[in-house]
């Protein structure tokens, strides 16, 4: 083992070079359209050339292929019955999705990478499921690609309903010359997002995204999460809360981030499913916003539906899977008891279909990326980045890959930093900050009992600002990893 180890550390080749290995890609990897109106997938075929494997559009046919690792991609293929179908006789060696569900009967004996941060969809057996457990090929995700994206569309999300100032109809009447400001405003009042409480239930990527674009509205933000994040919450100026009541109490806004959570075997149900429940609405503001883009079943569609009913919950914006069997036409997923509600409650909800993570381009892109980098990784040294579950024997965890400024500050992180140039900046920059302050302290202990000189203040506030720049920059802010 010893000597795996050793190996992997100077990426030493353990792959067969006479095997052909093949890849299964099922998801959109590119969402900007080509000439001939299609998703364009371009980018990621140059990257997955540039790393020496091979393209191919369309599925694997049993042809003989050359040695070397092959990317089959197949993007609209999402039934069960094709899923099966395609991968049950175990023809791929491994896979990448994004949001495509993969039965237990689909086998990857080499492994799978889930574009983005949540692996529930991901059911082979051959990982042990979404949890990544028991199975013999290691299971992996890319989190942190697309939590940007999802956070700033949570953001507008809240943004269409508070402050409540009705754009649209004041759109109209100016446009049609039927508004005077001196008399007609008044009619309009409006309150700003300063001030108002943010409940954000999660701490993982998104979750602290979405607390820091509250925080940059002025929101007082709180957060439920592990005690163990405790720390770091309270440091980046978060208020910690131990339930999902408690950081719901008192709340104009509360925006769910925790994902789906383990699945238990024997219930067949997701840990978090129905968290947001009748306790957690009624502790929120009467009139509050509820955002729910993480998955679908976090939510206790029936205490939504009360509370829609009651006012207590003015107004629901939910993105959630939902799929349309192209033979019947039948409907199904997580989003469905949404679709009842919206008949019953017209007007108080927004509905998205799993697309808030999946309206950026490069973030699509870059996952897709990310993942066929990970899939190499295993192919050719064994080596496991950003492993969900068990790590299978023979294998050795690569660490975590986000990118800069999303989730914990890494070991690997700080170590790219430190050889920035930038980093002897901060050393210098931070060197000055304490140079200045204790010249203040200085000051006060001689006299100067009543405010700092105008020069002290001018010099320390210009370098604080420069600090948190390079902080930012280096990809050291964040809470640092357990």
């Amino acid at each position: 083992m010893a000597e795996r180890q050793a190996a992997l550390r100077d990426d030493a080749r353990l792959d067969d070079p006479e095997r052909a290995y093949k890849v299964l890609i099922a998801d959109l990897v590119g969402l900007r359209f080509d000439a001939d109106g299609r998703p364009d997938h371009g980018e990621v075929r140059a990257h997955i050339e540039a790393r020496g494997g091979t393209f191919h559009e369309g599925g694997y046919k049993r042809t003989a292929l050359p040695p070397g690792i092959h990317f089959f991609y197949q993007p609209d293929i999402s039934s069960e019955t094709e899923i099966i179908a395609e991968t049950a006789d175990g023809r791929y060696d491994a896979l990448i999705a994004a949001a495509t569900f993969i039965p237990k009967q689909a086998i990857f004996p080499l492994g799978g990478v889930r574009i983005g941060a949540g692996t529930g969809n991901m059911g082979s057996a051959s990982w042990g499921g979404g949890n990544g457990e028991g199975g013999a090929a290691p299971l992996m995700n890319t989190p942190g690609i697309n939590s940007r994206a999802t956070a700033q569309m949570a953001m507008k999300a809240i943004l269409k309903v508070l402050p409540d100032l009705p754009v649209g109809l004041l759109h109209d009447r100016v446009a049609a010359g039927d508004f005077d400001t001196g008399r007609d405003l008044k009619l309009y009042p409006t309150a700003k997002l300063e001030g108002r409480r943010l409940a954000v239930l999660g701490y993982g990527n998104i979750g602290r995204e979405v607390a820091k674009l509250g925080r940059a509205f002025g929101m007082e933000v709180a957060v439920y999460a592990r005690p163990r994040h405790r720390q770091w919450i309270e440091a980046e100026g978060f208020t910690f809360a131990e339930t999902p009541v408690a950081a719901a109490t008192g709340a104009d806004v509360l925006s769910a981030h925790v994902g789906l959570g383990r699945l238990e075997e024997e219930t067949r149900r997701y840990a978090n499913a129905g968290l947001i429940g009748e306790a957690v609405l009624s502790a929120m503001n009467h009139g509050a916003v509820l955002v729910n883009y993480d998955r679908g079943e976090v939510v206790d569609t029936a205490a939504l539906d009360k509370a829609l009913a009651s006012g207590q919950v003015r107004h629901a914006a939910i993105d959630a899977d939902l799929f349309r069997n192209a033979t019947s036409g039948t409907l199904s997923g997580p989003m469905l008891p949404y679709l009842k509600l919206a008949e019953r409650h017209p007007g108080k909800l927004e509905l998205l279909p799993h697309a808030a993570a999946d309206t950026d381009h490069p973030s699509r892109v870059a996952g897709a990326c990310q993942a066929v980098d990970q899939i190499i990784d295993v192919i050719r040294y064994r080596r496991v980045v950003n492993l969900k579950g068990d790590l299978p024997e023979g294998h050795v965890d690569g660490g975590a890959k986000v990118p800069a400024g999303i989730g914990a500050v890494t070991i690997a992180a700080l170590a790219a930093a430190a050889v920035d140039p930038r980093f002897a900046e901060l050393h210098d920059v931070s060197r000055e900050i304490a140079d200045t302050l204790e010249a203040v302290v200085e000051a006060v202990e001689e006299g100067m009992t009543h405010q700092p000189a105008k020069g002290d203040v001018a010099a320390l506030t210009h370098l604080l600002l420069r600090q948190r720049r390079l902080v930012e920059a280096l990809g050291l802010d964040g809470p640092g990893e357990a």
